[in-house]
């Protein structure tokens, strides 16, 4: 295994305020009322892996744990709260219809994620034949995609991602729809991208094939990397953890999600960055000062804002406020000059005169 890495995480947090209705999540982004009533919910709380170039490296998890969470940050297609992702090549997510627009022909479709991935027309060109014989969806590659079952549209992306010839190949539960044959294509291609030398993160229920596809595994636990080594080690670990929550009465498996659920919604972000300093102030032997700046950026350095500040709330606010005057302004049929010195004359619209017909409307 090279010594080079490809993905490095660490100390990534995700966290999503549980807005009740839109109108309350409306007030919360201007901040014109108090929200503190909101929940907040950290789908991750902390999680720091090393993934190597040429890894194929299994995720899993209960549903809930995380898991797409963070194969969505590793891709970038959201960002993380707190914490440090390094992503080093091109990424390409597999996951069902992720990517897809509905309303696009799947040859559109083609052609439009090939450009998102920088490549040139001619080089699409070059792999949309494959491309579609590997989806094997026949004509309806010239339909919308919103016509397509679940299974289409899961081949056509994992066709898609594996021939854009990405660094990083992510794959979530996009395994799980489509039949014996196609299955059998993918884990064929997937192999060859293993020979290959290419990272590959596979997110999946399937203890099977993560077992027969993976080097590596990471058992994510209701927002905690639980483990994280040898794929055999860590699914036998999974699978008795399983048999033993199995075990437990209906009433015990609902307390014990119930219990992590609640961990999840009361994890306090200041407290657990407090306590990454302190660890850093004894492994690194450096002043608390030192740590605690050290730890701060390590967590919010390179994140961006995820709240406006209150400067671009009122610049906004000002905008909207502007683009409605004028309009109005517009409708009025008064001058802008006149309308600035007498708002009121915007309550008394000038209508055009018009002429022959138009009269009767006088």
């Amino acid at each position: 295994m090279s010594e080079e890495y490809k993905i490095k995480l660490k100390n990534v947090t995700k966290e999503y305020d549980l807005y009740r209705t839109k109108s309350e999540k409306l007030k919360s982004f201007f901040n014109l009322t108090k929200h503190d009533n909101v929940p907040h919910f950290w789908s991750l709380k902390g999680v720091s892996l090393t993934i190597y170039k040429g890894e194929s490296v299994g995720i899993i998890g209960v549903n809930g744990s995380g898991k797409s969470t963070m194969s969505n940050i590793i891709s970038g297609i959201i960002p993380q709260t707190t914490g440090f992702v390094d992503v080093r090549g091109d990424t390409s997510i597999v996951a069902i219809s992720a990517g897809l627009k509905r309303s696009l022909t799947g040859l559109e479709n083609i052609r439009l994620k090939g450009l998102m991935q920088g490549m040139s027309f001619a080089e699409i060109d070059a792999v949309r034949d494959d491309i579609i014989e590997f989806a094997d969806i026949g004509d309806f590659i010239d339909q919308p995609v919103k016509d397509y079952s679940s299974g289409m549209r899961s081949r056509l992306g994992f066709a898609i991602a594996v021939h854009i010839n990405p660094d990083i190949l992510i794959i979530d539960e996009a395994l799980s729809v489509g039949d014996d044959t196609f299955y059998q294509k993918c884990l064929d291609k997937i192999e060859q991208f293993k020979k290959e030398g290419k990272t590959i993160l596979f997110v999946s229920h399937s203890l099977k094939q993560v077992e027969m596809l993976c080097d590596r595994t990471a058992w994510i636990h209701f927002g905690d990397l639980r483990m994280l080594g040898d794929t055999e080690e860590v699914v036998n670990a999974y699978r008795q953890f399983s048999a033993d929550f199995k075990k437990k009465s209906a009433k015990g498996r609902s307390n014990y999600q119930k219990e992590k659920k609640q961990l999840q919604l009361n994890f306090d972000i200041n407290a657990y960055e407090q306590q990454v300093a302190k660890e850093t102030q004894e492994k690194e032997g450096i002043a608390e000062h030192e740590a605690k700046k050290a730890t701060h950026n390590l967590f919010y350095g390179e994140v961006l804002p995820s709240k406006m500040t209150a400067a671009s709330k009122w610049l906004i606010l000002v905008a909207l406020f502007v683009m409605l005057f004028f309009a109005f302004v517009t409708v009025s049929g008064h001058s802008v000059t006149k309308s600035i010195s007498d708002p009121s004359v915007l309550l008394h619209p000038v209508y055009p005169k018009t002429s022959g017909a138009g009269q009767i409307f006088k």
